[in-house]
């Protein structure tokens, strides 16, 4: 793979130190909690491709939906030379957009997961030969640097993760975001949409169980790496809408007074019978409020997407002061034109 490089951000202790960090953190606070991403080890990442194909599991089928459709419409958009991706993954959906993107230069996904971004590379490249790939191992909840590549950029951030991270946090997530736009840089984002409370609860709480099983799976890692004793099967999955901030609350309910240990730390975590672990928050959006939270963080919405049955959408966003000119497809800069981050 002549054309891949990878760039690494992450020493080889960081997962350790920063699971040991939340995991100390999160289960010695009322209430407790763990965060959503130490569900995907091996295990956890095979359960969420399961998730996908469920039938309850509309937000991936949706997206991929608008991607098929709008390929096209957001590549003309954004005029992208370097598609940038945070939480890449196996880069599965965003080859639509590679494929749409006739002056795509270089490639550019953010994972912490190494094996992940040297196969979706390989996989790539077979397809586009002349593609540049310059992957980041990295934690794109950082702050991060990206590497020189030619401009206009295509920061593309997709299957509505963004509503894993609280209000302040995606505050901060979508500031950091647009502190790395350069003008005529652009942002394409996944966000699910409020919808009825059954459709969003069976979502996340599928009638196989695989949902069940996926939740449980934060119990088998923090086991595993810290030598903990939880009995997965103490626990209940739960899935509630949570109407007041509009996002559904994943939680693991102990089902009767419980005491873990956890070796690794010496710590001692006694549960009481009904008490949850909130794992995970996803929180859904409404059109108003994601320009609301853009405009916050000096980014501009410029196009929106849907599925054609509502359910989710993909908007586009450039940094304020950047204007949309329709003659030349391209961008108008406003005010002070800002330096591109690039790697030292």
């Amino acid at each position: 793979m002549s054309d891949f490089q990878l760039t690494r951000t992450l020493d080889e202790h960081a997962a350790d130190s920063a699971l040991r960090h939340d995991v100390l953190h999160g289960l010695t606070r009322t209430p407790k909690s763990l965060p959503p991403k130490w569900f995907y080890d091996a295990r956890g990442s095979e359960l969420f491709e399961e998730i996908t194909r469920l039938p309850e599991y509309y937000p991936t089928r949706a997206e991929r939906e608008i991607l098929l459709e709008r390929a096209q419409e957001i590549a003309a958009a954004s005029g992208a030379r370097t598609l940038v991706e945070l939480g890449s993954g196996s880069s599965e959906k965003t080859r639509h957009l590679i494929e749409a993107l006739p002056a795509l230069d270089t490639y550019v996904p953010v994972d912490v997961s190494e094996s992940a971004l040297a196969g979706a590379a390989q996989t790539l490249l077979d397809a586009h030969p002349g593609l540049k790939v310059h992957a980041l191992l990295a934690d794109f909840t950082r702050p991060m640097v990206l590497p020189p590549a030619p401009g206009p950029r295509l920061v593309v951030f997709l299957g509505g993760t963004i509503g894993n991270l609280l209000p302040p946090e995606r505050a901060g997530f979508l500031g950091s975001i647009r502190a790395m736009l350069s003008p005529g840089d652009a942002l394409l984002m996944g966000t699910d949409l409020v919808k009825e409370e059954s459709v969003l609860v069976a979502a996340y709480d599928d009638a196989q169980g695989v949902t069940a099983e996926f939740n449980k799976n934060v119990l088998t890692v923090v086991n595993r790496e810290l030598a903990a004793d939880f009995h997965p099967a103490d626990f209940d999955h739960v899935a509630l809408w949570n109407a007041e901030h509009e996002w559904i609350e994943m939680r693991l309910r102990a089902r009767s007074d419980v005491v873990v240990k956890i070796r690794a730390l010496d710590l001692v975590v006694p549960m009481e019978a009904g008490e949850d672990i909130l794992t995970e928050v996803s929180a859904k959006f409404r059109q108003e409020g994601v320009r609301a939270e853009l405009a916050a963080a000096g980014l501009e919405l410029t196009q929106w997407w849907t599925d054609a049955a509502g359910r989710f959408a993909l908007s586009l966003s450039v940094a304020d002061g950047v204007l949309r000119t329709a003659s030349t497809g391209g961008y108008a800069t406003a005010g002070t034109p800002e330096e591109e981050v690039t790697a030292d």
